[in-house]
């Protein structure tokens, strides 16, 4: 059963809407009886989306409420994965591995060319809001290396004429085309 959100943060600060309230308990209902807790990544999925696409310290006290967890357990977790935003993002996540397969096959000149295209820096985001540019510790294509990702599309054995290609495209609101 999902439990009531506490009205000093749920309330008036952050609350779920109807639907997603609907979607939690039918996430939690899936797991046993002091078990719950183990929905925490889809609660957090749900805060971030319905939050803009970043969690706030509103939502995951919600989220923590809602479980009956103690707030720092959803912030441990909110900080570890890569994939929660705790700040503002653009409405394009660009993100470009630097790890050693992806380095070695000249990720540091995919990086550059974005930072030269979009004209911002890594955790930076454009000021029309449509960029914001990570840096990814490991996009798991290490084979296909140098990895781009963009909205969750991965771009494999990327090239710099290809980024700009990509990028333009989606500045001018062009579909992106596949490789």
């Amino acid at each position: 059963m999902i439990r009531a959100q506490k009205k000093s943060v749920c309330e008036k600060v952050f609350q779920f809407t109807k639907t997603n309230t609907i979607k939690i308990a039918a996430i939690i209902k899936k797991y046993p009886k002091g078990k719950q807790k183990s929905s925490i990544l889809s609660l957090l999925y749900i805060a971030q989306e319905q939050n803009g696409g970043h969690l706030s310290v509103p939502s995951m006290d919600c989220v923590a409420s809602i479980l009956g967890i103690p707030p720092i357990q959803v912030y441990e977790v909110a900080t570890f994965y890569t994939m929660f935003y705790l700040q503002p993002m653009g409405k394009n996540i660009v993100q470009v591995c630097t790890m050693t397969s992806c380095w070695l096959r000249g990720s540091d000149k995919i990086l550059l060319a974005c930072k030269k295209n979009l004209g911002i820096d890594i955790s930076e985001m454009t000021g029309n809001g449509d960029f914001t540019l990570l840096e990814a510790e490991c996009l798991g294509a290490c084979v296909n290396a140098p990895v781009m990702q963009i909205n969750g599309e991965f771009y494999e054995n990327i090239t710099v004429k290809e980024v700009e290609k990509i990028l333009r495209n989606m500045k001018e609101k062009n579909p992106v085309k596949e490789k």
